[in-house]
């Protein structure tokens, strides 16, 4: 067995370890939290019932579906053996809804608030940055502090702040929601003019921030690379200026393209706080819900799906990079 293929090995075993760890903190973090989700439920089920024999039946059957009534040990096991067959379990707060069925409406949400938004923020960010550094003079002088202070407002402030301005002061756009609920979903222009609308803020917000942090990045690196010793020598052997700054900006651009790869990986939890801001109905907005109702199921459903994905998106990356570049492959070899 050659060198890599024994990292490729050990890499991937560490991975599952990372997994099972993961699996586990998603069963128990949530119910170290305090409070009987399933008495809210029977509470719910029983308003206007007297009969306090016919109230715990009630409740006792609510506990035995959703196994709160056996030991801690015994109910990770049998969450473990649903996991395997991709049962998730059933929400508490929506119940009879299972939770793989929320999180199916709600990813397509979240994917398409995240991935145009991620995208469109690298693209302009790394260009502005690429601009500032090889412009410099008042073009550097003016983007520069305006990248830092986009970058340095957290999203959710960002999300509030045009959340008062357009939505609330000028009324331009939609203040929550991912359309408008008086409509029926469909492929009419109404309504995905109607989905656009709603959609605008959450992801203006995303791509200005992602901007201001991508611009930085790029810059730096930028004037990094044209101090470096091949720009000098490259400019004293008289090769044109276009030519050096192709090389410039594609050796910049490697830390960038990490960056993105790791963005979009992680964009399933990328921008929780932004969805609930707008009460975008994504998976940020739902695992807001589930924690209010105390909903163990959807917390842990939710929750190990942003780690599965960030987990997958680093594995990916790791092993790409190795593959593409020599330098890193010739390390990752070293280390066995």
């Amino acid at each position: 067995m050659n060198a890599y293929r024994k990292f490729f090995l050990k890499k991937s075993l560490w991975y599952l370890v990372t997994l099972f760890v993961a699996v586990a903190l998603n069963f128990l973090l949530p119910r170290l939290i305090e409070g009987n989700p399933v008495s809210v439920i029977a509470n719910q089920m029983t308003q206007g019932m007297t009969d306090s024999d016919s109230i715990k039946k009630v409740y006792d059957t609510f506990a035995a579906e959703f196994g709160i009534d056996k030991p801690l040990w015994q109910q990770f096991f049998i969450y473990v053996g649903n996991l395997l067959k991709g049962d998730l379990g059933t929400s508490f707060g929506l119940y009879p809804m299972s939770v793989t069925s929320i999180l199916a409406s709600a990813v397509p949400w979240t994917l398409a608030l995240q991935l145009p938004a991620i995208l469109v923020g690298w693209i302009v960010g790394n260009a502005l940055g690429a601009i500032a550094a090889y412009k410099k003079g008042v073009f550097d002088k003016v983007l520069f502090p305006t990248f830092l202070f986009i970058n340095s407002i957290p999203f959710f402030i960002l999300a509030i702040i045009m959340l008062y301005i357009f939505g609330l002061t000028l009324n331009w756009f939609p203040t929550s929601g991912g359309y408008n609920y008086q409509m029926t979903p469909n492929l009419s222009f109404e309504f995905i003019g109607s989905v656009i609308s709603h959609h605008f803020l959450p992801f203006i917000s995303i791509v200005l921030v992602t901007i201001g942090g991508q611009a930085i990045g790029m810059r730096e690196m930028s004037i990094y690379e044209l101090n470096t010793d091949y720009v000098l020598y490259s400019k004293l052997l008289g090769i044109k200026d276009s030519t050096i700054s192709r090389y410039v900006f594609k050796n910049a651009m490697l830390p960038q393209i990490t960056g993105l790869a790791l963005s979009i990986g992680t964009m399933i939890g990328g921008s929780l706080i932004t969805e609930i801001v707008f009460s975008y109905p994504g998976i940020g907005t739902w695992l807001f819900t589930a924690i209010r109702q105390l909903d163990y199921p959807l917390i842990s459903g939710a929750t190990l799906l942003i780690a599965i994905s960030v987990l997958l998106a680093n594995f990916t990356i790791e092993i790409i990079y190795g593959l593409v570049d020599p330098r890193i492959k010739a390390s990752q070899m070293e280390e066995e």
